[in-house]
């Protein structure tokens, strides 16, 4: 009798556990179906199209070109003439009085700190000047040997000579008259990003307005 009991007791644990698997079973195939119909239908579509990075020159953001007004320019005199350059917005504004005749795109400082910020004024101009930091090692004959160096950390190769990079129409900045900043205005690369080492870059025929317009003593506001 005991033998009979313990049969029956093996028969439905085991039918109880192959009911639980077919239930487990019936789960599974229920949840893995939406699944396999989606990928059937990617099958039938063919394969996914991998979308393209554009290039890096498409990616940087484009600047709207200079805007000048004569009639405003036209007004300008060494008083009522100021500078207020926008960090943030990468552009430059020449103001007469309470309007702008000049508005134009720049490139400031790659790394935040490079180009000041605050209250600056205009303290030498040098419409042929060269820089005295970054330029390139020349040989004998005038030719580059060494480009893009820095007097702060390069040592020139034997035989060759230091010569500025070319910085025409600068206007240099200072707390006050008598004191000289390395950083300013003038003609430069703008490739729609801060990329300078701490002056502030501008279209050459527009650096040569401003040149114009600005005298020592004019005010440059730096600024977000």
């Amino acid at each position: 009798m005991r033998r009979r009991e313990f049969f029956d007791m093996s028969t439905t644990a085991a039918l109880r556990h192959t009911f639980s698997l077919r239930l487990l079973a019936a789960g599974l195939a229920a949840a893995l179906l939406p699944a396999l119909g989606q990928l059937s239908l990617a099958q039938q579509a063919g394969p996914a199209r991998v979308k393209k990075q554009k290039p890096a020159a498409e990616l940087l953001k484009k600047q709207s070109p200079p805007k000048v007004i004569p009639r405003v320019l036209e007004q300008a005199t060494p008083e009522n003439v100021s500078v207020y350059i926008s960090l943030s917005k990468q552009r430059a504004y020449l103001r007469v009085g309470e309007e702008v005749g000049i508005d134009t795109p720049v490139s400031t400082g790659k790394r935040a700190g490079m180009t000041p910020k605050g209250s600056l004024l205009v303290v030498e101009k040098d419409a042929d000047h060269r820089s005295s930091l970054y330029g390139d090692f020349v040989n004998k004959s005038g030719q580059v040997v060494r480009a893009g160096v820095s007097t702060r950390i390069d040592s020139a190769p034997s035989g060759t000579t230091y010569r500025g990079a070319p910085m025409r129409w600068f206007m240099r900045f200072g707390e006050n008259l008598k004191s000289h900043r390395a950083e300013g205005m003038h003609t430069g690369h703008l490739p729609g990003y801060p990329a300078s080492h701490g002056c502030v870059r501008l279209p050459d025929e527009i650096a040569k307005l401003i040149y114009e317009k600005v005298s020592l003593g004019t005010p440059v506001t730096i600024g977000d």
